[in-house]
């Protein structure tokens, strides 16, 4: 076990519960720490449920292409918990990441507090004394109650588009959860909202107004379009054409489109050269990842294809077979482990007219918290699938060797796609 693992451990127990939204122990927690979130470059914050990671990954790109140092900081990491803190443009080293760490916990003197928040206050910490031009963040659960929602002045504020996923901390229907997103919205700062479910945009309406905010939504005052591989970005000033984005999918359109109009609302300092700049150059691993070489690529005959994606609700799996199909055709092997959380049945239906060869099921290591290989192979074939249990990644890429000239996908869970990184030798950087 690392030092790093060793410290996560020990803060992981000051709390029994490993999600627990409120504001209530983390804001004293700042208060010790003389209240960094008071001391941090210009923010973005980044609500929603699906692309929120692909957004801010071009907002960096889109930022660092004009020399900008940007803080970032996400969640959850795939192989290495650095991944989460990135200070002016570098992942966070572990020397400082441990101190940091060690400071806030002996701060927090054995108080009840969660894993997210206090390894949240350490972030904060690390860029209040660490300088840069902007930092985007981006929130862990929800919205108005999640950790991040501690920046009272914020620069800006995206939410991406809005769908089920986390209903036992959000709420059980689009409308609350939706209202939990939308608490980030913030009097004073400029708001841009992506591609909404009509009950959703209904209430992020209904909370900006009330805060005399004034959002810009897609589909109406700004937009993106595929053409011919182009990127078309559209706004009141006009059409501009841009690089399709390096990232693969055709959802990456809408991510992209998404991150320009901020740029734009914003009023960054980001021409269009920066921003074609940024489409070509962005990276975020584990989001229809092509694994080109490493040990799990090599373990494929040649003429296969490895790809690798951590989508794991409903709207993702949209997103990812429409990715899919987008693509020339190959017979689809789906290689699958899911947290107990999700519903696998969901997320196999939009993989139907794909008609996959295979669904072989994970148990994913280490998690506690995840479907086993058997029932998920269960629920698979009560879906109509031909889904076979395995016992690890390496049986799973065995079996789906033999079919010829294949797609494999590894598919369902960020934890999956970080052990699958891990295992083929390849490290977020």
């Amino acid at each position: 076990m690392s030092r790093t693992d060793a410290i996560l451990k020990r803060l992981s127990g000051l709390h029994p519960k490993l999600i627990d939204l409120s504001l209530d122990r983390i804001l004293p927690l700042l208060d010790r720490l003389g209240r960094p979130q008071d001391r941090l470059p210009p923010v973005i914050h980044v609500a929603g449920t699906n692309g929120k990671g692909s957004t801010i990954a071009y907002l960096r790109a889109f930022l660092e292409a004009t020399g900008a140092r940007v803080h970032v900081y996400t969640s959850p990491h795939l192989v290495r918990f650095n991944e989460r803190i990135r200070l002016a443009g570098k992942l966070v080293s572990t020397r400082r990441l441990n101190a940091a760490l060690r400071e806030v916990e002996a701060l927090n003197a054995g108080a009840g507090i969660t894993l997210f928040e206090i390894t949240t206050a350490a972030a904060f910490k690390l860029f209040a004394e660490t300088r840069a031009d902007f930092l985007l963040l981006e929130t862990g659960l929800g919205g108005r109650f999640d950790t991040t929602n501690v920046v009272d002045k914020p620069l800006g504020t995206i939410i991406t588009p809005i769908d089920f996923d986390h209903q036992e901390y959000l709420g059980r229907s689009l409308r609350e959860i939706a209202d939990a997103k939308a608490g980030i919205l913030k009097r004073g700062a400029p708001a841009v909202i992506g591609l909404q479910l009509p009950e959703a945009r209904d209430v992020i309406s209904a909370a900006a107004a009330q805060l005399q905010v004034v959002p810009i939504w897609q589909g109406l005052e700004f937009s993106g379009r595929a053409e011919h591989s182009k990127l078309h970005y559209t706004d009141g000033a006009g059409t501009r054409q841009f690089p399709g984005p390096a990232l693969v999918g055709t959802h990456q359109f809408d991510n992209a489109t998404l991150a320009i109009a901020a740029i734009r609302h914003f009023g960054l300092p980001v021409d269009d050269v920066a921003i074609a700049a940024g489409l070509r150059t962005v990276r975020w691993p584990a989001r229809m990842q092509p694994l080109t070489q490493g040990r799990l690529r090599a373990s494929l005959p040649e003429g296969h294809e490895l790809w690798l994606d951590g989508g794991h609700n409903a709207h993702g799996a949209a997103a990812i077979a429409a990715s899919l199909a987008a693509l020339p055709p190959r017979d689809l092997v789906l290689i699958m482990g899911m947290m107990n959380t999700r519903d696998p049945v969901a997320f196999l239906e939009f993989f139907q007219p794909l008609k996959p060869r295979a669904v072989l099921t994970l148990s994913i290591p280490g998690e506690s918290n995840a479907h086993d290989a058997e029932t998920l192979a269960c629920l698979a074939r009560g879906a109509g699938h031909n889904a076979i249990a395995c016992r690890n990644l390496s049986a799973a890429m065995a079996l789906a060797a033999p079919t010829a000239n294949a797609r494999v996908l590894i598919c369902g869970s960020l934890y999956l796609s970080g052990r699958a990184l891990r295992e083929n030798g390849t490290l977020p950087d």
